[in-house]
C-alpha cells in the first residue's frame, strides 16, 4: 500500500500505520507458522506500506517529522501541491487543521483560512482518487454551524465520488489516560467493497463496553 500524508505535523498518522503494519505483521507471522505446522499452503508475507510524500510547514512539526522519517518527501504548502505532479497512491491520510472547528477557538470555520484547507484535500481526491482515505479532525467539527459545515464536507466527498463512515473515537476508551475525542472518517471508491470498520473494538472486555456506551458511530452513506 501506498500512501499521501497531509498536515502531517509530526507523524502521527504515519506511526499509525506503522503499528499497524507491525500488528498485522505479527498475526500474518503467527498464522504462516500455525499453516507450516500443518503443511498447509504457505501465505505470502505482506509488504510494509510505503509513503509516497507528506505535507507540513511548520518548520518545529517538520523538524521532528524528519527526525523519525528521513526519507520521506515534504509537499510544503498544500495550497501550492499540484496533484499531478505527486506519485500514485493508495490512501490519503490527513488531520487537516482543527482550530477553525475547536470549541477552544472562535470556531469562524470556513470564514478561518485554516478551516479552508479541507478543500485542499478534496482537489487531491479529486484529481487524484485514490482507493481509500482517512481523515481526522476535532469532534467540534459535527456540531459547528448546527452541523452545516460537517454537511458541507460530508456532501462534498460523495460528490467526488465517495462512500463513508464516520465516528467518533475517545483516547481515554483505548488505554490512553485522557479524554480526548476525535472525529474519524473513512471512504472509498463508490463501487468498490466497503466493509465496515466502525466501531473500532479491541480484546478488552471493559474497553469495549466504554466505547459502545459513547459510541457515536455513523452508518455509511452513499451518493447513490
Amino acid at each position: 500500500m501506498k500512501y499521501f500524508s497531509m498536515f502531517s505535523g509530526i507523524g502521527t498518522g504515519e506511526k499509525g500505520i506503522e503499528q499497524a503494519f507491525s500488528h498485522q505483521g505479527q498475526r500474518e507471522q503467527s498464522r504462516t507458522q500455525w499453516q507450516h505446522e500443518r503443511n498447509d499452503v504457505h501465505i505470502e508475507s505482506i509488504n510494509a506500506p510505503i509513503c509516497v510524500g507528506f505535507c507540513e510547514i511548520d518548520r518545529h512539526a517538520e523538524a521532528i517529522y524528519r527526525y523519525h522519517y528521513p526519507g520521506h518527501r515534504n509537499y510544503g504548502d498544500a495550497t501550492r501541491i499540484v496533484p499531478n505532479e505527486l506519485p500514485d497512491f493508495d490512501l490519503l491520510i490527513g488531520g487537516f487543521p482543527c482550530q477553525a472547528f475547536s470549541i477552544a477557538g472562535k470556531r469562524l470555520g470556513f470564514e478561518d483560512t485554516r478551516g479552508t484547507l479541507f478543500f485542499e484535500i478534496a482537489r487531491i481526491l479529486r484529481e487524484r482518487r485514490p482507493s481509500h482515505f482517512l481523515l481526522e479532525n476535532v469532534a467540534g467539527l459535527l456540531s459547528h454551524d448546527d452541523g452545516n459545515t460537517f454537511r458541507t464536507i460530508v456532501s462534498t466527498l460523495i460528490e467526488i465520488g465517495y462512500d463513508l463512515e464516520w465516528t467518533v473515537i475517545n483516547s481515554e476508551d483505548h488505554g490512553v489516560p485522557q479524554n480526548r475525542e476525535r472525529v474519524f472518517i473513512i471512504g472509498n471508491i463508490r463501487g468498490t467493497s466497503r466493509p465496515e470498520i466502525f466501531p473500532i473494538r479491541n480484546n478488552n472486555r471493559e474497553d469495549n463496553a466504554k466505547v459502545q456506551l459513547h459510541d457515536r458511530q455513523q452508518p455509511i452513506v452513499t451518493g447513490k
